[in-house]
C-alpha cells in the first residue's frame, strides 16, 4: 500500500472501450470512476489489459492500430514518456514495398506489471480516458480493456499533490 493512502475497497475490475469515429481518426472515450473529491478518494491501478482490432493486411501499405489508457484527456496517441499514460498497445503490419500483406508486429506496455511494483498508477481525478487510432486501414477500429485496482482515501497533502501533478502534466 502506498504511504499516505488507506484502501477502502477490495480489488475491482472496470471494463471500458472505444470505437474510432471514422477510419484512421484518433477517438477517445471518458470513463467515470465516481470518485469523491470531498473524501479525497483516489483509484490505485494494479494492472491494465488492452485488446483491440487487428490492422488490415493491405499489399504495399503499412497499417496499424494503437490504443492507450491515460489519466487525462488527450488529442493524439502518446508514447511511454508521457506522464499521464497508464498503458498502451500497438499492432502493426509492415507491408510497404511488398506485394503481399507484409509482416505483423505487436507491442504492449504494462499488460502485466512487474511483480516488484505495488501499483502502476494512481488516478486522483474522477475519470480516465481510453483512446484508439488506426493508420491506413479501410474500416474503423476499436480498443477494449479492463483495469484492475482499488479505491483508497489519501491524506490531504498527498491528495493535493496527486491532483496537482495529474492536472498540471496534462
Amino acid at each position: 500500500m502506498p504511504k499516505g493512502l488507506k484502501q477502502t475497497s477490495s480489488t475491482v475490475s472496470i471494463g471500458f472501450g472505444v470505437d474510432e469515429s471514422a477510419p484512421n481518426t484518433f477517438t477517445q472515450s471518458q470513463i467515470d470512476l465516481n470518485l469523491s473529491p470531498l473524501d479525497r478518494e483516489v483509484f490505485v491501478v494494479l494492472a491494465v489489459n488492452l485488446d483491440g482490432s487487428s490492422p488490415e493486411g493491405i499489399a504495399g501499405t503499412d497499417t496499424s492500430v494503437d490504443g492507450q489508457v491515460t489519466t487525462t484527456s488527450q488529442t493524439e496517441m502518446k508514447s511511454l514518456n508521457n506522464a499521464n499514460l497508464i498503458a498502451r498497445r500497438s499492432e502493426r503490419i509492415m507491408a510497404a514495398g511488398f506485394v503481399d500483406a507484409g509482416v505483423g508486429f505487436s507491442e504492449a506496455a504494462l499488460e502485466t506489471p512487474p511483480a516488484t511494483l505495488e501499483y502502476i498508477a494512481i488516478i486522483a481525478t474522477n475519470d480516465f480516458f481510453c483512446g484508439v487510432k488506426g493508420t491506413n486501414n479501410v474500416g474503423a477500429k476499436q480498443v477494449r480493456g479492463k483495469m484492475y485496482g482499488y479505491r483508497a482515501v489519501a491524506t490531504a497533502d498527498i491528495y493535493a499533490a496527486l491532483v496537482q501533478s495529474e492536472v498540471l502534466s496534462a
